[in-house]
């Protein structure tokens, strides 16, 4: 599991290619994922879920002995926590969540919580990096115009999308100061990481997913 120095006071943890070792992060933890649909909608996790999980993009909680989390093979893996609340919450940021608030929703739902955004830290797990991202035209049109600084030209009218550039711009736009990017591309790193495009790519099976996790200890 890779860790953000910036979450070092909170159980956390950003898989590999490695089965990840979850009592590691939190022992006796169950663990709470959502079934992701690429929105901006967030869920408050209290207990295990009973029956099928929520269809969201984020989960938070102020929970002690709960584990929640993300999975991703390119898209963002976002962890956050405001230690002092003990508010904590997981979003995966694709370019759709991104775009349409997945980030700014995750904090406004820490916020009712009890967490300040001032004092939330924020960390950008294994992601697809800009030279590894091309994009065409009609995928770039789709951003507002002041995100013209996360795409650089590429090969025929196409475009190199900066992904964690642009989720970091959203977290500081909403009002997160401390935001750490571990900076791994998951694509330029085969033998490490998980990539779905990388497999489209190459016409392999496209299951494989990083999981990154984050909870509360149980007060001493």
């Amino acid at each position: 599991m890779l860790h953000a120095a910036n979450l070092s006071s909170v159980p956390h943890g950003f898989s590999t290619r490695q089965e990840p070792d979850l009592d590691g992060v939190l022992p006796g933890a169950p663990l709470m994922l959502a079934r992701q649909i690429h929105s901006p909608r967030v869920v408050v996790a209290t207990q295990p879920w009973r029956g099928p999980p929520p269809e969201a993009d984020a989960l938070v909680t102020d929970r002690p002995g709960l584990l929640i989390g993300v999975v991703t093979a390119d898209c963002a893996p976002v962890l956050l926590a405001d230690a002092e609340a003990r508010v904590v919450g997981a979003a995966h940021a694709g370019w759709r969540g991104a775009v349409a608030g997945v980030i700014e929703n995750t904090v406004a739902a820490m916020r009712e919580l009890g967490a300040r955004r001032e004092r939330i830290a924020a960390a950008i797990g294994p992601t697809i990096a800009q030279a590894s991202y091309e994009v065409d035209a009609p995928m770039r049109e789709r951003f507002p115009a002041d995100a013209a600084g996360f795409f650089v030209p590429g090969a025929s009218n196409r475009w190199q999308f900066d992904l964690p550039g642009f989720v970091a711009q959203r977290l500081r736009e909403a009002g997160i100061g401390a935001v750490e990017d571990l900076a791994q591309d998951t694509y330029g790193q085969e033998s490490r990481f998980f990539s779905f495009r990388r497999a489209t790519h190459r016409g392999e099976p496209t299951g494989g997913r990083q999981t990154s996790v984050i909870g509360l200890r149980h007060r001493p």
